[in-house]
């Protein structure tokens, strides 16, 4: 086994050297040229199989969100409740979010609005957390029991 690790070792360090020389070995412009030509060979590598290009989705500048009035941000609480009474199983937000072309940064005060004013309803916690339009028939108002009385001994 040791052999077999020697001459390993003695081939490895043989390549090393060999690499070596021929770098040291090679003009400045040779190497310029092996480097631009891996280049020019790296966008051909980049594209997909079938030739068509990756979707590329622009993003704003990080940062702190425009102030937004609230005519906006009732126009968001509009465009959730509409996407959610198409959708009525429920969506969590990263798919609202998604479906609308928001931001992540621009989610929870329109669904904030929405819960608040009852529009919709949410289940779940944190990224489970599923919304959906609150329905019609929850606006039946349902009959009490009355409570039981302590009887005294």
């Amino acid at each position: 086994m040791s052999t077999i690790q020697s001459a390993l070792s003695d081939l490895a360090s043989q390549f090393a050297n060999d690499v070596l020389s021929t770098i040291r070995s090679a003009s400045v412009s040779d190497l310029l040229e092996s480097q631009g030509s891996s280049r020019t060979a790296s966008p051909a590598r980049a594209t997909r199989p079938n030739g068509a290009a990756k979707k590329v989705i622009p993003t704003k500048a990080p940062g702190r969100l425009a102030r937004r009035g609230p005519e906006e941000i009732s126009k968001v609480v509009t465009s959730i409740v509409g996407l959610l009474t198409k959708n009525p199983a429920g969506m969590r937000a990263e798919q609202i979010r998604g479906s609308l072309g928001l931001q992540s940064k621009e989610m929870p005060r329109p669904l904030a609005e929405a819960m608040k004013k009852k529009l919709i309803t949410s289940k779940g916690q944190k990224r489970a957390t599923t919304y959906s339009v609150k329905s019609a028939s929850g606006s039946k108002p349902t009959a009490k029991k009355p409570a039981a009385k302590k009887s005294k001994k």
